[in-house]
């Protein structure tokens, strides 16, 4: 499974930018078109970072596996979810619990200022992505994530 991780504190527009590079509005499969010529790929799109929506690290890796596809586009809030930090820890340990599941962090994006902690070859940060036009900072993430 190939993933592309959008991270960001509350209100950096990550669920916005999922449904403006996906076309989806809550979870959806979505055929990509790679900029190298590659074959389309199937692509599972889910807008809300899933400390917010109460996703487990497990619970995510399940739903995704139930899906029919190739790749993965998903929201991550930096740090864990207040009210219950031990199901729905930092970014970080769910992309370590998404690695020792074996799928691949292709690329991750940091819309703002705060990683996480999280460093990495495919990690990006787009500061001003809070405050830029969202066709803009889509724009950018295409090409980070090297999507036509």
């Amino acid at each position: 499974m190939q993933a592309y991780v959008l991270i960001g504190n509350p209100n950096t527009r990550k669920s916005t930018l999922v449904r403006s590079l996906s076309g989806c509005f809550n979870r959806s499969l979505r055929d990509i078109q790679p900029v190298s010529g590659a074959p389309a790929f199937r692509l599972y799109a889910r807008a809300g970072a899933l400390q917010e929506t109460r996703t487990t690290p497990s619970d995510f890796v399940h739903e995704v596996a139930g899906r029919r596809c190739a790749a993965v586009l998903f929201c991550l809030w930096p740090l864990a979810n207040p009210v219950d930090p031990a199901n729905m820890p930092d970014a970080g340990r769910y992309l370590e619990h998404f690695e020792s599941a074996g799928w691949r962090l292709k690329s991750i994006a940091v819309l703002g200022q705060n990683p996480g902690g999280w460093r990495g070859a495919a990690m990006r940060q787009f500061p001003q992505a809070p405050v830029d036009p969202v066709n803009l900072t889509a724009h950018q993430l295409r090409a980070h994530f090297g999507w036509l």
